[in-house]
């Protein structure tokens, strides 16, 4: 069942300045779609990705991990190790791991329906991160589900599962709402639900819910921070400098 890619080469013509990085950003941004509820929660299949560093050898692994939405049972799974494409710079960590991320879910041998990103979506400072990137190359309906609220404000929501507050942006005319803190569990910690791309909010959260029936974070996102974590164990340094 595991697919293992062990070489994504840096797209050609891939941005390598921050200047270069913001105007395809900016690009893209515009096509971002935003009228679409997407698929029913509970139907269909439902992906997870993660991406996993080892700064010292520059390299960079990808997993993805399908899961049938309504049971939560693995279907697929699939690795892929690659180089950094891109320096550190906050609000552009997607050019960082997008190659990888895109070569992992073209290493899937289904289609993986909902995408869900450990990340953002439209709570971002430029309301385009990982996962409406992702969204919008893909065409594939994408949500960020975060560990924390960013640079965003938020009140606390209700102690209970399923309780929900605005995640806020100031701006000169008002707060602006780019997400949701959302309880996921009876008295722990929140997580972030944005909108990436082909989905409302509000099944955005529905989807999260749906996908943490026992513990804070998403069945998506354990089983591919679980997989990612164990590939960037098992990649050996041939494979790492296959990528150079």
């Amino acid at each position: 069942m595991n697919t293992t890619s062990n070489t994504v080469p840096i797209p050609a013509g891939w941005p390598v300045t921050e200047e270069q990085a913001r105007a395809v950003q900016d690009e893209l941004r515009g096509r971002v779609v935003l009228d679409e509820p997407g698929p029913p929660p509970g139907t269909g299949r439902v992906t997870g990705v993660d991406v996993a560093y080892d700064d010292e050898r520059d390299v960079v692994v990808a997993a993805a991990v399908v899961l049938d939405a309504a049971t939560l049972a693995v279907v697929a799974e699939a690795t892929a190790v690659g180089q950094v494409s891109f320096p550190y710079v906050p609000g552009l960590l997607a050019f960082r791991e997008i190659p990888a991320v895109l070569a992992v879910l073209d290493a899937l041998p289904c289609a993986p329906g909902l995408v869900v990103c450990d990340g953002y979506g439209l709570a971002h400072p430029r309301r385009f991160g990982l996962a409406s990137h992702l969204g919008v190359l893909t065409g594939l309906p994408t949500i960020g589900v975060a560990k924390n609220p960013f640079t965003f404000s938020y009140e606390e929501p209700g102690a209970r599962r399923g309780s929900a507050s605005p995640l806020l942006a100031g701006k000169p005319t008002g707060p602006e709402e780019v997400g949701r803190a959302l309880r996921t569990q009876d008295g722990v910690k929140p997580v972030f639900v944005s909108v990436g791309h082909r989905m409302s909010l509000d099944n955005a959260c529905a989807h999260t819910l749906a996908l943490a029936p026992k513990y804070r974070l998403p069945e998506t996102t354990r089983s591919a921070d679980s997989l990612c974590r164990r590939a960037l164990k098992e990649t050996t340094p041939s494979e790492a400098s296959s990528v150079d």
